[in-house]
């Protein structure tokens, strides 16, 4: 066969030239061998696939999903396994976030310039597809949208569009920080390390009274000046107990002879002793003009400060009875319709205050789950009727109830003895203090229950607690003779004003 001939057939059947080295390997009369025209790289359709759907069904509420579903037992075994927690909060946190909104961006074109707007494509995404099953390793194709109003450099070497360094760009919420050290600290000599004892309170006008032995002094967070109110030393007494009225110029103080006394703090001035108790009053609380007080004569007495006849020993327009032991834990609700009160016998009654009954032995509802004494008692200022409650030694746990339906809601075990509760005045949180074995503070998320800082500095048990008046700070005192302050609660969320057109008040007409 002719050598121009059978090049030029070699050639229609490969398609490239074939050098003359090669040619001379093919034997005249044989038919060359065909190479194989596919490829071993195998590239699929992208035509049918969605990358947003597929995208959201990787982390399906921060867990990997799989093929298969998993038994009862692996589901138990996998929510029991701390590394795997671990994860689930490291895909919560704010950089995983932004990592993911990256990804949007630059695989799906979703355009994401804030984080708030990615949280609430992300939410529609899930209820679109949490009932469609789709193959997780598959391509898509999605053509991104152009916006014509960003103007992107053509020399720019960024790998990443212009939604995502605006992301990138935008300002981040910064993180929370609580101070583990008190900004202030105070000697209180002769502060008594005693469970049932209520000694400190900070009133509205931004003063902090401290019943030290036998003497109350005030403190003003303002000036720093202290002066001492009273002195029951005279008369052989103590103080037990200390409360501040709502508009901060009467304080109430409970005394070991069960004498109630009220002065005027403006004037120095005692204007009232209100009689009736026969041991001493370890719990005070205020009611607009009307006064409650438990003592460990196991009765409550509610009296109106205006009465000429609250005075007289055995005459009070409430007597309430139902406590077996002493009353240490009195507060009353926000809305001012219910009174709480706790008792060494680790039972929590509510009394109703419309009750007209001048004698009142059985309350309007009672909780017996705690084991130990309650004294810690807190009324919700953010919930209607949610009710929280801290037990001793013995049960060291801080449950929470709805008085509306008269059910429990929540327990956490805090392993130490639960002393004091305060809810924070701006934000779902709630501080607890504790006594045997911690003699630490204890800062709350609510409802999640999520320990948010822990706080350490006193060396015996904090057994008293105040807020201020603002809502940021708290005071606590310890039988370690000294009172702490801390800054734990967040700040008062701040008003912006509406800047929108119209707004008839931003503009002159």
């Amino acid at each position: 066969m002719d050598q121009d001939f059978e090049r030029r057939l070699l050639k229609q059947q490969n398609g490239p030239p074939i050098s003359p080295t090669l040619s001379k390997r093919f034997k005249v009369g044989l038919s060359p061998v065909k190479p194989d025209r596919g490829s071993d790289r195998f590239i699929p359709s992208r035509a049918g696939a969605r990358w947003h759907i597929d995208f959201d069904l990787i982390y399906e509420k921060g867990q990997g999903r799989s093929p298969s579903k998993p038994n009862n037992n692996q589901q138990n075994t996998n929510q029991a396994n701390t590394p795997q927690t671990n994860q689930q909060q490291q895909q919560q946190s704010p950089q995983h976030l932004m990592y993911q909104c990256l990804l949007r961006n630059e695989l799906l074109g979703s355009e994401i310039d804030r984080i708030k707007y990615n949280q609430l494509e992300s939410k529609k995404m899930n209820n679109n597809v949490i009932s469609e099953r789709k193959n997780l390793f598959k391509y898509s194709l999605r053509m991104k949208r152009v916006d014509c109003n960003e103007t992107t450099s053509p020399y720019s070497l960024s790998p990443i569009g212009c939604k995502s360094q605006k992301l990138l760009r935008s300002p981040r919420k910064p993180m929370r920080k609580i101070p583990k050290v008190p900004f202030k600290i105070l000697d209180a000599p002769e502060l008594q390390d005693d469970f049932y004892l209520n000694l400190v309170d900070w009133s509205s006008s931004n003063v902090l009274s401290v019943g030290l032995g036998a003497c109350v002094y005030l403190w003003s967070a303002c000036t720093s000046q202290v002066i001492r109110l009273c002195d029951l030393g005279t008369d052989g007494d103590s103080v037990t107990s200390v409360n501040w009225n709502d508009r901060g110029n009467l304080v109430a103080v409970g005394t070991h002879k069960g004498y109630v006394q009220v002065w005027d703090a403006l004037a120095n001035k005692k204007i009232k002793q209100l009689e009736g108790h026969t041991y001493r009053v370890g719990a005070l609380a205020w009611n607009g003009d009307q006064l409650s007080s438990g003592s460990r004569d196991r009765i409550i007495l509610q009296r109106d400060i205006r009465s000429s006849s609250a005075t007289a020993p055995g005459n009070s327009d409430r007597k309430l009875v139902g406590h077996r032991q002493e009353v240490c834990g009195l507060k009353w609700s926000p809305d001012q319709q219910h009174l709480a009160s706790g008792g060494n016998d680790n039972r929590l009654l509510v009394w109703n205050a419309s009750t007209s009954s001048a004698n009142q032995s059985q309350p309007a509802q009672t909780y017996c789950e705690h084991l130990a004494a309650v004294k810690a008692i807190a009324w919700s200022p953010h919930q209607h009727g949610l009710l929280a409650s801290g037990g001793g030694t013995a049960d060291r746990c801080i449950r929470f109830w709805n008085t509306l339906t008269q059910q429990p809601l929540q327990c956490v075990d805090t392993g130490s003895q639960v002393c004091n509760l305060a809810w924070s005045k701006h934000a779902s949180e709630l501080v607890s203090t504790h006594g045997y074995s911690q003699n630490q503070i204890l800062l709350w998320k609510y409802p999640s229950l999520k320990q948010v800082a822990k706080l350490t500095g006193h060396t015996y048990r904090v057994l008293y607690l105040a807020t201020s008046p603002d809502g940021e700070a708290i005071v606590t005192g310890a039988g370690d003779e000294t009172l702490r302050f801390w800054n734990v609660f967040s700040k008062s969320p701040s008003t912006k004003e509406s800047t929108s057109v119209l707004n008839l008040f931003t503009r002159i007409r």
